[in-house]
């Protein structure tokens, strides 16, 4: 590979790059997964629940009976009962007629007749019938992330399966970036995508351009080899595959980012370097990713600057925050430690048209964490 793969002498602007790249991009079609497989993927509509319980059961073991026929029994005054109450077990249905369940201790049925010890109110030991899940629920909305609550209110209603929107993704490395490649699949996967990842046989444009394979995915990431070194071929590859839409993104870390197609598949070009390959996956990939899922906006937080943050005109920067006695503490600003990715809890992007924010300013910062 010679110096022919050069910047261009200007940035694509980050926001222009983001809305060139969701040209023509949609939802792509639910799927219907195991309730294991479709953990942190993005729901798709789903019919309404029925009522959890279905109808009232026994919250604890013990003696089904009616709270209105009980008023007065005491240890001191016992009520005795026409006949056998019925014994029912935690989680069985509660028998007609019935109100409440007492505990062993409060009805003895150790002489000829049945006597009960104690008063009761109407629901004393029951699971009334939907406390558990009201009818008409969802699972999940759609739009929003199954997490592990949701599959347990899926496994209590019955259900097997989950209609959800998991994009194709395929991630090619570029031998050199295996650290990052990994971080970005396993990123992807959190993500709620279906992720295959590919290794191209070496760097030069041939054999990275023979693993840019679009027939099978939503997706096409390839990781490394974005820059002007002279065994950075991944732009002559794609470009012999398909498009090359832009090459340099104004954003710092990830200025030699790329975005372009493979046929009609949107594909990404991130940077080798973690820091840099991270920038571009939260600005380039995610709103890709969230097009194709059909998912909610992501959840920030809006919180003041305990100090002030300065940046370049021109150029969007990454910045990575803490979260420190309710305010946001900045750990980076366009240059990205991995203690300071490690420790962050959000993260936020100064617009290229922006010098930064003052101290105090209110910002809102996307979420790491759930």
């Amino acid at each position: 590979m010679t110096s022919s793969q050069r910047l261009p002498a200007s940035l694509t602007p980050l926001d222009a790059a983001v809305a060139t790249l969701l040209g023509g991009v949609g939802a792509v079609a639910p799927v219907e997964l195991a309730l294991a497989d479709a953990l942190y993927c993005i729901a798709a509509e789903t019919p309404p629940l029925k009522a959890c319980p279905r109808r009232d059961t026994a919250a604890v073991d013990g003696y089904a009976l009616c709270a209105r026929d009980l008023v007065g029994a005491s240890s001191y005054s016992p009520l005795p009962l026409p006949a056998a109450p019925v014994w029912v077990e935690a989680g069985e249905a509660i028998p007609d007629g019935c109100d409440c369940v007492l505990d062993l201790d409060s009805v003895d049925v150790s002489g000829p007749m049945p006597q009960v010890l104690a008063e009761a109110i109407p629901g004393q030991g029951v699971r009334r019938a939907g406390s558990d899940i009201a009818a008409g629920r969802l699972v999940v909305e759609p739009g929003e992330r199954v997490l592990p609550h949701a599959l347990l209110m899926a496994r209590a209603a019955g259900l097997e399966r989950l209609n959800v929107r998991r994009p194709r993704l395929r991630v090619v490395n570029v031998p050199g970036g295996q650290v990052t490649s990994d971080l970005v699949a396993e990123s992807a996967r959190a993500a709620g995508a279906a992720t295959v990842s590919f290794t191209a046989a070496g760097r030069d444009a041939g054999s990275i351009g023979a693993a840019l394979d679009s027939s099978s995915c939503d997706l096409l990431l390839i990781i490394g080899g974005s820059g002007v070194g002279r065994t950075d071929a991944t732009i002559t590859a794609l470009a012999s595959r398909g498009e090359v839409l832009a090459h340099g993104i104004a954003l710092q870390p990830g200025r030699t980012a790329a975005i372009g197609r493979v046929d009609k598949t949107p594909a990404v070009v991130l940077p080798g370097a973690s820091d840099q390959a991270l920038a571009a996956w939260w600005t380039l990939v995610l709103p890709v990713l969230d097009r194709l899922s059909g998912r909610c906006p992501h959840r920030t937080v809006n919180l003041p600057l305990a100090r002030k943050i300065a940046s370049q005109v021109g150029i969007a920067e990454i910045v990575l925050v803490e979260r420190k006695q309710d305010t946001w503490s900045t750990l980076a600003v366009g240059e990205l430690s991995l203690e300071a990715i490690v420790r962050a809890d959000a993260w936020l992007v100064v617009s290229g048209g922006s010098e930064g924010f003052a101290a105090g300013s209110l910002v809102d910062a996307y979420m790491l964490r759930e």
